[in-house]
């Protein structure tokens, strides 16, 4: 069990959260939720003890063993990759170094086998003769080719780095579990995978995930990083959103009919308390108005910007055609043959077995790479934009946020253009920023404000929720979800995938798979 006791983050003036006092038990998945900045990711660095609380502290039983989800991918290069999982047991993968370094002795000792004799039986103990094989299994069902086990971290693709590093956390049966943002880089078979190891998990699991779906599958309990503290709920992220939202309407609810009523008695007192006949009575309601006391709903933490794609012009019948697409990329061919129609009304999603694929086709669809072969036939009707998954090249310039958006839109007038950046909030001195300064979440931001610019019917989203924060991917669903345009789409949040798309294409290595089902339907056909 862990526990903290009275935990207090304060960074100069400012506190992240104070007198946190939660004990998080045996076989529960806690999610940790909150607006950027509002201290998850610091949180787990006072639960992993990385990072000292301000005040107070946090406690675990001294035979319990806590893993953390490593962040930097670049920090086991020199350990091949079977080590660098084992390595999630750190007592283990020192002790089977430690019997390496007595065994290769060429003076091997008394003493070196007494040595050995102890670190033998506590290897035993720590179930060390299945060390490698729980390794490769938990590689293998991540997708980590046993080819690979026994290469260099620094000869693997990055994609599979963020793999490695996840088996490493969870190698070893650890009773507490630290994953930050688990999900991200990861492909859809690898995280439904994850879901269903955390729900089998019999140990303590706390998670911060940006991933709806995930939240809502995986946990017991929702920790909510709001107002300066931490609130845990019982039950999956849905259940806290449903449960905070119902809250906080029937608190605004209960302080209107107060309002109504001190409305009432100011303007009797105002109309009668010069009136001798009746000035008992408004004396009397004057009393009352004093007793009414607003109930305070602080202002929360998060922040949802407004996302409305409306389209200039309702699209036609005719949509597009993409007619035997082909693209050879450095010797190896991407898309090969790829064809299909657009109808009016289609949200597709995009899936692929090579994550290149589906950018590499939407490059094409929005004019900013040639195909080798093949063509594109639009319907006359159709005006389309395009959300890039690598957007840093809209960015190279040291142009205001205001005067970026601007070279965007049809009119030039200032309060026009920060109207739509306030809806993504930028407001006041934010619109005034330099773009080449801009956080990953905050050029999203800009790009979809230059989309809702853009009016256009035909829509293009590669990856659109990354770098964004939990109110900016439920912003941008519901603003999907109401287009009445037509998206090609990809992401790696299934919510979104789920209640958007009515059509998916795959891009499978044995050829294109086009249904016209939901994405939950969709997984269960596979």
């Amino acid at each position: 069990m862990l526990n903290t006791n009275g935990v207090t983050i304060r960074f100069g003036k400012r506190t992240l959260f104070e007198d946190v006092n939660i004990k998080f038990n045996k076989g529960c998945c806690y999610g940790i939720i909150g607006a950027n900045g509002a201290g998850k990711s610091t949180f787990l660095k006072v639960l992993s003890g990385e990072l000292e609380p301000s005040k107070g502290e946090v406690s675990k039983e001294k035979n319990e063993r806590l893993s953390v989800l490593q962040q930097d991918h670049f920090a086991f290069e020199e350990y091949t990759v079977l080590d660098t999982v084992i390595m999630g047991n750190r007592e283990l993968y020192k002790i089977m170094k430690e019997k390496e370094a007595i065994y290769s002795k060429p003076d091997f000792s008394e003493e070196d086998g007494m040595k050995a004799a102890k670190l033998e039986e506590r290897f035993a103990e720590l179930d060390g003769w299945n060390a490698e094989t729980d390794a490769a299994v938990l590689l293998n069902d991540l997708g980590i080719l046993s080819e690979n086990h026994y290469k260099q971290m620094s000869d693997i693709e990055a994609k599979d780095k963020v793999k490695v590093l996840l088996a490493q956390a969870l190698f070893g049966n650890p009773d507490i579990l630290l994953l930050d943002e688990p999900t991200n880089d990861l492909d859809l078979k690898s995280i439904n995978w994850l879901e269903e190891f955390l729900i089998n998990f019999e140990n303590t699991v706390i998670v911060v995930s940006h991933d709806r779906y995930f939240l809502n599958k995986v946990c017991t309990h929702i920790a909510d990083v709001d107002f300066g503290k931490i609130k845990v709920y019982p039950g999956n992220y849905d259940f806290w959103y449903e449960s905070s939202q119902l809250a906080l309407k029937q608190a605004k609810e209960s302080n209107k009919k107060k309002e109504e009523k001190i409305k009432e008695l100011q303007d009797f007192i105002a109309r009668f308390s010069a009136n001798a006949s009746k000035s008992k009575q408004a004396t009397s309601r004057k009393k009352s108005l004093e007793k009414i006391e607003l109930d305070e709903i602080k202002p929360s933490n998060r922040k949802y910007p407004y996302i409305d794609f409306k389209p200039d012009r309702e699209p036609g019948k005719e949509i597009l055609q993409v007619k035997n697409i082909s693209k050879t990329v450095n010797g190896e061919k991407i898309l090969d043959n790829v064809s299909f129609s657009v109808k009016h009304g289609d949200k597709i999603a995009f899936l692929a077995d090579n994550e290149n694929a589906k950018t590499l086709l939407f490059q094409i669809i929005a004019g900013e790479v040639e195909p080798d072969s093949g063509e594109l036939i639009w319907g006359t009707t159709i005006t389309s934009n395009y959300f890039p998954k690598d957007n840093n090249y809209l960015f190279e310039s040291d142009l205001s946020l205001t005067d970026w958006l601007r070279g965007y839109s049809k009119d030039p007038d200032e309060t026009y253009v920060r109207s739509f950046l306030g809806r993504m909030l930028f407001s006041g001195e934010e619109a005034l920023k330099k773009v080449n300064v801009l956080s990953g979440g905050e050029k999203v931001r800009c790009v979809l404000s230059k989309i809702m610019l853009s009016g256009a019917n035909f829509l293009i989203f590669d990856e659109p929720t990354n770098h964004l924060d939990m109110e900016s991917i439920t912003a941008l669903n519901e603003g999907m979800s109401k287009f009445k345009g037509n998206f090609l789409f990809t992401s790696h949040d299934h919510q979104l995938m789920q209640t958007v798309a009515n059509r998916i294409i795959d891009l499978k290595q044995t050829g294109l798979v086009d249904k016209e089902v939901t994405y939950n339907e969709y997984l269960g056909m596979e």
